[in-house]
């Protein structure tokens, strides 16, 4: 019998908050991968992200500088780390990380064996919220009517255009339903000062939400998806619960897509089901979902699929998963010692 590799995979997103970054579900993912072992080394900005302190998940965590630092800051603290761990492949859970590990994926691979898969630059910036509409026309699919907004002023005069409820989004985080006029203009001012500018507005579509995660080749393939549909939802739109449903549909669009744009890496497609079924894409989330995990409980296992593909160049395609698999998130509390927290606090890894 042949022996399994073992990889050594750095994750970052290792928060569990009300809106729970993807780390903790890839990592579960590749706890549970069958064709390989790993070691898994957590990547965190925050002292307080609760996947620094889950030894069971995470066998060692470094802290790393925050996108802004830039990328020539962050390849040298990966210069440091990978120095010490010998890193595989990493997997960013992040939008906002996602551009500078984009822009220094080349050299990570050649310089320091790192491997990641993710899409390129372009296809990264074509899906933004704020080209979405464009990018719908485009691939011949379903987009909320959108704009950007530069000023709080420009609100009453699109009113017209957009009538309420209207959606009003950050370009990175963040979307907020307003029914009047100064709603709208509250919302606008809270996500401006979070996020910055240019804040989307775009037309409410009524329906039931719906999402896909998937992943693409590079190549037009799609390699798998799993859609699922949210059951339980959060005050910040997050999903609490889900269940994977059939939806041929849904798939159908989600292929298409792939193959039009050549995707490559992990993505989430959110969706609003009108009553006449009419699917509208609301985002694309270019990384894997919080709730990935699930698909694993549906018989992809996603996460170990792209590890697959980057470490040995080849993966087979999903083409089933089971339906009525659901996942349901819950909040615990975790004892920690204080002197844990000062270490990663002080020398940035524990």
């Amino acid at each position: 019998m042949m022996s399994k590799p073992t990889y050594t995979i750095a994750v970052t997103g290792l928060n569990a908050i009300d809106s729970p970054g993807p780390g903790l579900a890839v990592i579960r993912s590749l706890r549970d991968a069958e064709s390989f072992n790993v070691r898994i080394i957590g990547l965190s900005y925050e002292t307080m992200e609760p996947g620094i302190y889950m030894h069971d998940l995470v066998d060692k965590t470094y802290q790393i500088p925050y996108p802004s630092a830039g990328q020539q800051v962050l390849f040298e603290r990966f210069q440091f780390i990978n120095a010490v761990e010998d890193l595989d492949f990493l997997f960013p859970n992040f939008d906002a990380e996602l551009f500078n590990f984009i822009k220094i994926q080349e050299q990570f691979e050649k310089d320091l064996g790192i491997k990641m898969v993710l899409p390129s630059l372009e296809q990264f910036e074509a899906r933004h919220k704020v080209n979405l509409f464009e990018y719908g026309e485009k691939h011949n699919i379903k987009v909320p009517f959108a704009k950007m907004l530069f000023s709080a002023s420009e609100i009453p005069s699109l009113t017209e255009q957009f009538g309420f409820p209207m959606v009003i989004k950050g370009k990175f985080y963040d979307a907020k339903i307003a029914y009047s006029s100064n709603q709208a203009i509250q919302h606008f001012n809270k996500i401006n000062a979070q996020w910055g500018l240019p804040v989307i507005i775009q037309q409410f579509i009524h329906g039931s939400e719906v999402n896909v995660c998937g992943i693409g080749d590079g190549e037009g393939n799609l390699l798998g998806a799993v859609p699922m549909r949210k059951l339980y939802i959060t005050d910040k739109g997050k999903a609490w619960a889900g269940v994977t449903l059939e939806d041929n549909k849904l798939i159908e669009i989600t292929e298409n897509l792939v193959k039009e744009t050549n995707w490559k890496g992990p993505f989430e497609l959110e969706f609003m089901k009108t009553t006449n079924d009419e699917y509208y894409l609301i985002e694309i989330n270019p990384r894997f979902p919080a709730w990935c995990y699930l698909t694993v409980g549906a018989g992809q296992n996603q996460v170990e699929s792209l590890v697959n593909l980057a470490m040995t160049g080849k993966t087979k395609a999903f083409t089933t998963y089971d339906i009525g698999k659901m996942f349901i998130r819950y909040s615990n509390d975790m004892i920690v010692d204080m002197e844990e927290f000062e270490k990663i606090s002080t020398l940035g890894e524990l």
